[in-house]
């Protein structure tokens, strides 16, 4: 589902504080953008997983997302990614977290990448497919699961030609999206953490409702742990997210 940039004016305005870099997550990113020494974030948010060890420049639609970013974070450009205002080959690397998805028009969006970078390409999204098969999606949004604007991680891959990398998330993990706390469902009855997730905002507040409904229920009847109790034994869950290295 896609999330225009004025729509992330208002369900972004908790990101600072919910969306904070994981240090797993962050370790794959950096290190799969090699040597280079410039890099652009597009769809950068907050900036939670910039680099600071490179002269990074990031790229951010809503202006809510940007005012969130920290005093010493990189130089921001307002912009998007189907029209980047930067040369050809400006950079030694591109990095997007958890992005792609929210673009508009997501194949120009790669072209414009691939068109400003002269070095590697590392995109952090989702298997749509595989997140479907998580227990929040299954159990609680089957109903609610509708993929026409999604684009897949492999699709990502197949139009930047690079591979796909399985990123697991950790049951510690700090970063507050979608599946971040699935050891935990507990979490999800938390309004804040909802608030920090962009899902929340698509369904509306009708679904959202049910959800926390029909989650709390479970969890207060012992039905979600006869499902799923023997994940809480995991150190990692497959929830979709991919690295793509181009």
């Amino acid at each position: 589902m896609v999330a225009t940039p004025d729509r992330y004016d208002t369900i972004g305005r908790s990101y600072g504080a919910t969306r904070r870099a994981d240090p797993r997550y962050a370790e794959a990113i950096h290190a799969a953008l090699g040597s280079a020494s410039s890099v652009l974030n597009v769809g950068a948010g907050t900036g939670s997983y910039e680099p600071r060890d490179r002269a990074v420049v990031a790229l951010e639609p809503s202006a809510v997302m940007i005012a969130q970013r920290p005093t010493n974070a990189a130089p921001c450009v307002r912009g998007v990614s189907e029209n980047l205002p930067f040369a050809d080959r400006s950079f030694d690397a591109i990095m997007g977290v958890l992005t792609v998805h929210h673009w508009t028009r997501p194949l120009e969006g790669l072209a414009e990448v691939r068109r400003v970078t002269r070095g590697p390409i590392v995109i952090v999204a989702t298997s749509v497919q595989a997140w479907a098969r998580s227990w929040l999606a299954h159990d609680y949004f089957h109903d609610a699961l509708t993929y026409a604007d999604e684009i897949e991680a492999e699709a990502i891959a197949e139009a930047i030609d690079g591979r796909v990398e399985p990123l697991l998330t950790p049951s510690d993990c700090i970063d507050g999206f979608m599946l971040s706390a699935w050891r935990r469902p507990e979490a999800y009855l938390d309004p804040a953490v909802r608030a920090g997730i962009s899902w929340f905002a698509t369904i509306g507040p009708e679904r959202e409702r049910i959800f926390v409904e029909r989650l709390g229920a479970d969890l207060a009847s012992g039905a979600w742990h006869e499902r799923h109790g023997h994940i809480l034994s995991l150190d990692r869950y497959d929830g979709g997210h991919r690295l793509i290295i181009a």
